[in-house]
């Protein structure tokens, strides 16, 4: 790896720090030379502290350390993005992030699409919602339109139409994301369970 400590006066290039599991950004260090080869000796993230004016491994008095994963560097070579596995709270002031945001798993606009759907599970007398509509109707009856969706999945895996094999699987997952929802679970408790089976 081909990395840059000199491009800077002071021999420190940018590392930022994301979580292996959530991709969640959960913080900003500096590194030279001496603290990267650390980082790589230990497999503890250790950054060159500016207020302290020397190397520093997250956690070393919290032992909340960084348990790396893996670091790249950016097409200019001095910017380093480091995986790690957090133990414990990554900002000083005890919260998962630098940001104060939870450091939990996102799936993009499925996430957003399961806040909707609980939603319109938690708010049923919604007279207009689709969803809230099935759960008026009862489990029995999102569970049976989980089964025909996925019924027409298969149908149209067989033919060669890529629309109409696109339309249903998104039929499926969002019938799916409702079942979840009315069982009580989410996205994140089945990738508990593939990340267990893993």
């Amino acid at each position: 790896m081909n990395i840059d400590f000199d491009k800077n006066s002071d021999g420190l290039i940018p590392a930022i720090i994301q979580d292996a599991t959530t991709k969640k950004v959960l913080m900003l260090g500096y590194m030279n030379q001496e603290a990267f080869d650390k980082t790589q000796e230990t497999k503890k993230v250790t950054f060159f502290s500016r207020t302290k004016n020397r190397l520093w491994t997250k956690g070393e008095e919290s032992g909340n350390f960084l348990n790396l994963e893996s670091i790249k560097n950016d097409c200019d070579n001095d910017t380093l993005l480091v995986m790690v596995n957090p133990v414990g709270p990554t900002c000083h002031t005890g919260t998962d992030t630098c940001w104060k945001e939870e450091n939990t798993s996102s799936f993009g606009f499925l996430t957003e699409l399961e806040a909707i759907i609980k939603d319109r599970k938690d708010n049923p007398e919604n007279k207009d919602s689709y969803v809230a509509s099935l759960y008026r109707k009862g489990i029995n009856k999102v569970a049976q339109k989980v089964g025909e969706e996925a019924v027409e999945v298969v149908i149209e895996a067989k033919d060669n139409d890529d629309k109409l094999f696109l339309d249903e699987s998104a039929d499926l997952l969002f019938h799916y994301l409702i079942l979840l929802q009315a069982k009580g679970f989410t996205l994140k408790d089945i990738e508990e369970v593939l990340k267990n089976r893993h």
